[in-house]
């Protein structure tokens, strides 16, 4: 049996295959082609935790925790043939796709960087999905890590997936609208129809895992060795904002919020999500849920505020002084939405959240206060600005 892990290389990617190849004798084949690392140089930002070459990385994974079922290839999913001969010759009973142009921010840049992260999207999830039906393994569970995004922010509580739709006296389920605010969110609605398509026509079973915003630095398989450290981004484009704040503290930069910043966004933990990630996969397939399975990847939705807040107070027990600081926000959205979002079936199957907030950003300070030096040489990528448009 072999477990296909796309984005291996990537910040839960990699992760997330340590944690399934820990977890199992199979054999676990990483594939990427590394672009996320030329998309962060792109925008004239860097990892703050060095990043290890691959060939390190499975090196230092056979070494320190005995992981000699894992494995890598090199390749680009946007293209066919790639993707034909990966599953003609690896033929994978399970498939956990975390590869995607994945920031929103980047893809707002310009109409090229848009239409790239539509096409590199959008092609690698069809090429896998027909390939599997093209190549006779339509019984191969099919793992997605869309997003959480895909919902909006509407004012209601967000189902787990679908909704139920009411006009002129008559109700059904339907499954919940694309909903994305940006260019890169609309490519996980769009492939979270492309799973339902391949799942209603070629009977393939999916699951499409919904990711919130993720923090963290570490997860229980790469604390062991530096070479294991996942990426940690935290510039404009690629950072997220419990990232963004955390640099900021370290580079002894205030907490930027803009607006009321009350506005409650769903989170989950590094840890959570490849505990996540893992259970899914691993799940034995007489035990998996029938069909096509909808999880909401998220553990709790936490204002802006509360974020810098917790980690102006975290902060303090790594001898940083954070100001939080607000400002006019340059946005048009709600500062006050309390967003609610259902989650019971993505609960069940972790067991319960098993990483704080307040831990996961003591963990990330614990990390970060090392390399302090490389936050403060990028400093000026907390604010939007592309150096290079090539």
């Amino acid at each position: 049996m072999t477990i296909l892990i796309t984005g291996g290389d990537g910040y839960v990617g990699w992760p997330a295959a340590l944690r399934i190849a820990d977890r199992t004798d199979e054999r676990v084949l990483l594939v990427d082609n590394f672009a996320r690392r030329e998309w962060v140089e792109d925008v004239g930002a860097t990892s703050a935790t060095p990043v290890a070459s691959i060939d390190e990385r499975l090196d230092a994974a056979r070494e320190v925790h005995g992981l000699t079922n894992l494995s890598f290839v090199e390749g680009d999913l946007a293209e066919k043939s790639f993707v034909d001969e990966l599953l003609a010759v690896h033929e994978p009973e399970v498939v956990v796709h975390t590869a995607a142009q994945p920031s929103a921010p980047y893809s707002q840049i310009n109409g090229e960087r848009a239409n790239y992260t539509q096409h590199n999207n959008l092609q690698a999830t069809r090429n896998l999905l027909w390939g599997l039906e093209e190549h006779d393994l339509t019984d191969t569970h099919f793992v997605e890590t869309t997003t959480t995004g895909v919902y909006g922010a509407p004012e209601f509580p967000i189902p787990e997936g679908g909704a139920t739709m009411e006009n002129q006296g008559e109700r059904d389920d339907v499954p919940f609208p694309n909903m994305g605010g940006s260019w890169y969110h609309a490519t996980k609605g769009f492939d979270a129809q492309n799973m339902r398509l391949a799942h209603t026509q070629f009977d393939i079973p999916i699951s499409d895992v919904r990711t919130a915003i993720v923090y963290g630095t570490e997860t229980e398989e790469t604390r062991a060795d530096d070479r294991l450290k996942t990426r940690f981004d935290f510039d404009y484009y690629f950072g997220t904002v419990t990232h963004r704040f955390c640099a900021q503290a370290v580079a002894g930069y205030p907490v930027t919020v803009y607006g009321k910043g009350e506005q409650r966004k769903p989170f989950i933990s590094l840890e959570d999500a490849v505990e996540g990630l893992a259970e899914v996969a691993l799940t034995d397939p007489d035990e998996r849920p029938e069909g096509l399975t909808v999880y909401n990847q998220v553990t709790r939705a936490i204002s802006i505020v509360e974020i810098a807040e917790t980690i102006a107070d975290v902060g303090s027990e790594y001898d940083l002084d954070v100001d939080v600081e607000h400002f006019e926000n340059p946005r048009d959205e709600d500062e006050t939405h309390k967003m609610e979002i259902e989650n019971d079936r993505y609960a069940d199957r972790i067991g319960g959240q098993s990483q704080s907030f307040e831990d996961g950003v003591g963990d990330i300070f614990e990390t970060l206060t090392r390399y302090a030096d490389t936050i403060k040489a990028h400093e000026d990528r907390f604010l939007p600005g592309v150096l290079s448009e090539d």
